[in-house]
């Protein structure tokens, strides 16, 4: 088929992929956290300079245009040495439901509940947010309340 007949859309560039959200929040860091920042820039720069396709190519731009985001806006906030309440960057260990469990309150982009890590902007950490050992707090799940018991806090 001659060239004649193909239509210009054909030869126009890909639309730019939409930005991932970025959360209103201060972008709060733990240390680990900076450090998984420039962690997921360097790779998605690393996968951008050997990528060939187009559509793997804008993925990888959004990519590396999120974390830059997040690098330039971080906040690193330093480890707590003793801390006697629930706070950034501490972990605590809480019996909710019956159920007894140990979570680290971290920023947005490292919270990983399946592996205890809690952003600090969700309704839990902000519920937990200056609770001591042995109090018990009231957090909303839908339209029902949970009481949960703070056991220990800890680095």
């Amino acid at each position: 088929m001659s060239r004649a007949f193909t239509k210009e859309i054909d030869d126009a560039p890909l639309a730019p992929m939409p930005d991932r959200r970025i959360s209103d929040a201060p972008n709060l860091v733990t240390p680990d956290g900076a450090s998984m920042i420039e962690a997921k820039l360097k790779a998605a720069r690393a996968a951008l300079g050997k990528a060939t396709d187009p559509t793997r190519q804008a993925e990888l731009r959004r990519e590396e245009r999120y974390w830059l985001a997040r690098q330039a806006t971080k906040q690193v906030v330093p480890r707590a040495e003793a801390p006697t309440a629930v706070g950034f960057g501490v972990t605590v260990q809480l019996r909710r439901n019956g159920k007894v469990s140990q979570l680290r309150i971290v920023g947005e982009d490292e919270a990983d509940p399946a592996h205890g890590g809690l952003a600090w902007t969700s309704p839990l950490a902000l519920a937990l947010e200056g609770a001591m050992a042995g109090e018990t707090v009231e957090v909303q799940v839908g339209s029902r309340t949970d009481l949960v018991q703070v056991l220990a806090v800890g680095v």
